[in-house]
């Protein structure tokens, strides 16, 4: 918990400056901090990540997977279920995979990836599902994730930001 605003600033930088060519500046603007924000609950259940850019800069990258029904979204996301999944018959949420856009394109999200999907391995978990933004779907589609579906999460402006849902199994 320590990390919660250092992860909340990664998550912003992320956003806005990786975000750009795929939303609307208003798309960005409404969902940084709601429906693109950190999910506490992960760093509760001890499944979020952190890697530290070193030297004192600060956070380079983050990311986590869920037990938890919820896809995608953080804290304030309208779309919140915490109700368990289960190893034998459902798939680990991978979540909230951010990073900073100075570091962006050198191999952190992979890192990042292949982390958390270990660690759901670990745990049981044979499949994984996420919702993808848009600038996120082409490591996901490298790592092998497949696109299920395209759906809208409403934002406080009355606009929507599509997600595609992706999943993986192993």
């Amino acid at each position: 918990m320590g990390d919660v605003d250092g992860i909340r600033a990664l998550i912003e930088a992320s956003v806005r400056g990786l975000s750009e060519g795929y939303y609307t500046a208003a798309q960005i603007e409404w969902s940084v901090g709601t429906v693109l924000g950190l999910d506490t609950q992960l760093i509760l259940d001890g499944t979020y990540f952190v890697v530290e850019a070193g030297g004192g800069a600060g956070l380079a990258a983050s990311g986590g997977w869920s037990f938890r029904r919820t896809l995608c979204g953080g804290d304030g996301a309208p779309n919140r279920e915490d109700s368990r999944v289960y190893p034998g018959s459902e798939a680990a949420k991978i979540r909230a995979i951010f990073v900073h856009p100075d570091l962006a394109r050198r191999g952190l999200g992979s890192a990042v990836l292949a982390y958390v999907e270990a660690a759901a391995e670990e745990a049981g978990f044979r499949r994984f599902e996420m919702g993808s933004t848009l600038p996120g779907q082409p490591l996901y589609r490298l790592r092998g994730y497949v696109e299920e579906e395209t759906f809208l999460i409403p934002l406080g402006n009355g606009e929507a930001l599509p997600v595609v849902r992706m999943v993986k199994a192993i």
